[in-house]
Parts: C-alpha cells; structure tokens; sequence
C-alpha cells in the first residue's frame, strides 16, 4: 500500500496559488456582505467595487500564463486594484454600504492580499536574478553538461 500523498494539480495552474484563492475569495466576500444600494450612485459604486475585487484574481490569473517579467507586471496591475478597492472599501463605509466591522475585514484582505503579491514579485525576481547569476556562471564552465532545458520541461500537463 503506498503511503505517499499525491497532489492533485488543477488543469489551470493558477489556480493552485493560494494568492488566487484568496483573491477569488475577497470577490465572494465583497458579494456578500456589501449593502444593498438605494440609488444610483451606491450601485455604480458596488458594481465598480466589485469589478475591480474581480481584476485582482483575474491579473493573476492572465499574468500566470505569462513568462516571469509579465506575471510580475500583472501581480503589479492586480496591486493597483487592491489599492482601487480600499478606495471602494473607504467610500462603501463613509455612505453605509459597510459598518465598521465591515470596513475592517475588507483593509485586513487587502493587506494580506498586498503582502501575499509583494512577497510573490519577490520570489520571481529572486528566480531571475539566481537564473542569470547560473547563465554567468555556465559560461565559465568548461564541463560537459548534455542535460537541455527540454529534459526538464514537465510534460504532465
């Protein structure tokens, strides 16, 4: 009986990072605990708050099928939502669309959501910066290294 865990990989990758969990989350979160608008204005407000709680998973995902420069400027534009939602998140407070408790829960997403991308545009550019220092480095290696970039490609997907 084999005792080893297999993780199962979604067909779409991105959805395996748990920042596109979280960031699909926060969108359901805003769903259901946003006031009900009285006119006009609170709805262009929730519908523009909630396109924009949107963009926050739909720049990570667009931006993970992207090589590493390009998933970094979307992680980027899904930052410039957040701080578009803690506008929304302000607005939806100061006109009753959220209490205090509300406003609070919706910051500390938002934080994390910061934190989570930040730390995540860190990863990437540590990659590139360890990739380039290994293709300086190969260039002074005089061994014979037959291994290609095709013998590491996962062909499981």
């Amino acid at each position: 009986m084999d005792n080893t865990q297999e993780k199962t990989v979604s067909f779409f990758r991105f959805e395996d990072l748990r920042i596109y969990a979280k960031a699909t989350d926060y969108s359901t979160w805003i769903i259901n605990n946003i006031g009900h608008p009285e006119n006009d204005m609170q709805r262009n407000l929730v519908n523009s708050f909630c396109h924009s709680s949107y963009d926050i998973a739909l720049n990570i995902a667009e931006g993970s099928s992207r090589n590493k420069n390009q998933f970094e400027h979307y992680l980027k534009i899904s930052k410039s939502a957040i701080r578009e939602c803690i506008v929304y998140t302000t607005v939806a407070f100061n006109t009753g669309l959220f209490n205090e408790e509300e406003c609070n829960q919706s910051r500390e997403y938002l934080m994390e959501l910061t934190r989570m991308i930040g730390a995540l545009i860190i990863s990437l550019q540590r990659g590139s910066s360890r990739r380039r220092e290994e293709f300086e480095n190969d260039d002074n290696d005089t061994t014979d290294d037959t291994t290609s970039d095709i013998d590491n490609i996962d062909t499981n997907f």
